[in-house]
């Protein structure tokens, strides 16, 4: 089903932007679901709105679509705003195919629910992957998100995503709880989506799961849409080095230091901090320069975030896992009870390659992973060398907090002559691509800057 709902997409090739596809088709499979399942205690469909109020007829296709999207927000309210209105003036011809297509796939019964979550979980990853570095914009590799989820484990309470593009994290922390034989209820979802179109795919895809959440979009740093939270649980993937943001330097979440102009790792860095409530611990995506960078005061604020006690563990990621950016990453884990440790794990070397060009991390890497913080955080934790390593602040200072994994784990045992020299060259030459991106950005900035001073 899910291949045959792809090759519909094509429907619309030259007839719409490529970037719109998923707009057009999952809000259609959306529709579809929601006609389908109506009758079992799902959302309510006013007459005209349904399915078959759509198939078969001709003449004003996209119009009667429009309508029909309208109708059903009105009727459903945690859906306003979410559904695409974007059908009029469509090729005729090619959206009735399309109509066609997904008419044929059925979503009654309880089922329906898992079935729709999967084909949207199938699309969000194919439009991301068709999309290449602008897919990164709502779209989290799963294995990435997995882990954060294994290491937090958000059983219950408040989960805050302050950039949450298409909803993943909030997906996949769902999954977990009913994992482990919790209800739906025992988490509450709170999200922040500055993209009008990456935040109806949120809406939408919050919806197919029934996920309660409240979701606004806005921009986080110009205007918090929920200023009085205190989350158990924030999981987040923000935009890599972001240098055009909204700065206020009196804001009062830089409480460990105003953030440069010209990168806001640091700015999501102590939002997600500001936002967790007394025990909440939190789990980011980050460009691996956020660990080791000295310019324009974030040095200083990553010193103040480890003497605070918030940081409790980092861990580097192995290179293509995002396809997105050959930008290489890492996860910073924070933790509001005071922490006079860090754990470090170098995960670097873990991951299988599932084509020439990405590289995912497999259940027995996440296990393994998110078994060493565990284990770190109660009584049997060992240093594992080349893998993981607990260094207290001592350490921490003696290396100017510096907060890379590679430096504090050092050599493995069983690999004293260090790793294979065809992953070592591999390594080394994402890293190189990642300095000359950073290069072209920093190079960027200073000519902006120079052009301000100028004018």
């Amino acid at each position: 089903m899910d291949d045959v709902l792809w090759k519909a997409a094509d429907k619309l090739r030259g007839a719409v932007d490529a970037a719109q596809y998923k707009d057009f088709v999952l809000g259609l499979v959306f529709l579809k679901y929601v006609s389908d399942s109506s009758g079992d205690g799902g959302f309510v469909v006013p007459a005209g709105a349904r399915w078959a109020d759509l198939a078969g007829t001709s003449g004003g296709l996209g119009g009667r679509i429009d309508a029909a999207m309208d109708a059903v927000m009105r009727a459903n309210p945690p859906l306003d705003g979410a559904l695409p209105k974007i059908f009029g003036g469509v090729d005729e011809r090619r959206l009735g195919e399309l109509v066609g297509l997904i008419g044929e796939v059925s979503f009654g019964g309880r089922a329906a629910r898992d079935v729709l979550g999967e084909v949207y979980e199938y699309f969000l990853d194919k439009f991301a992957r068709a999309e290449g570095k602008r897919g990164g914009e709502f779209y989290t590799p799963p294995s990435v998100v997995k882990l954060l989820v294994e290491i937090l484990e958000p059983f219950k309470g408040r989960v805050y995503d302050p950039c949450c593009g298409s909803g993943g994290m909030f997906v996949q922390a769902e999954k977990f709880v009913l994992s482990h034989r919790g209800r739906l209820d025992d988490i509450a979802v709170y999200g922040q989506e500055a993209n009008e179109r990456t935040w109806r795919l949120a809406k939408m895809n919050l919806a197919v799961h029934e996920i309660a959440g409240d979701i606004r979009r806005s921009d986080t740093f110009h205007a918090d849409a929920h200023p009085g939270l205190q989350a158990d649980y924030v999981l987040a993937n923000p935009p890599f080095n972001m240098s055009d943001w909204y700065r206020d330097i009196g804001d009062p979440r830089w409480r460990h230091g105003v953030p440069p102009a010209g990168n806001a790792n640091f700015a999501w860095l102590q939002h997600i901090i500001s936002k967790l409530g007394p025990g909440g611990r939190a789990g980011v995506v980050m460009a691996n320069g956020s660990m080791s960078s000295r310019q324009s005061g974030e040095g200083a604020i990553r010193a103040a975030l480890v003497e605070a006690g918030l940081v409790s563990c980092m861990v580097a990621l192995p290179d293509r896992l995002f396809r997105s950016t050959p930008i290489p990453a890492c996860l910073w884990f924070f933790d509001r009870a005071p922490q006079d440790r860090v754990l470090f794990i170098d995960a670097r070397s873990m991951g299988t390659m599932v084509d020439r060009t990405e590289r995912v991390l497999t259940g027995d890497d996440i296990a393994r992973i998110a078994g060493a913080y565990r284990s770190w955080r109660g009584p049997g934790y060992a240093d594992v060398p080349g893998f993981c390593h607990s260094a207290g602040l001592g350490e921490l200072r003696a290396n100017d907090h510096v907060l890379t994994p590679g430096r504090y784990v050092g050599q493995a045992r069983e690999d004293p002559g260090g790793e294979p020299a065809a992953a070592t060259v591999e390594r080394l030459t994402a890293e190189l691509f990642a300095h000359f991106e950073e290069s072209a950005r920093l190079d960027q900035v200073v000519r902006t800057e120079l052009g301000r001073l100028n004018g």
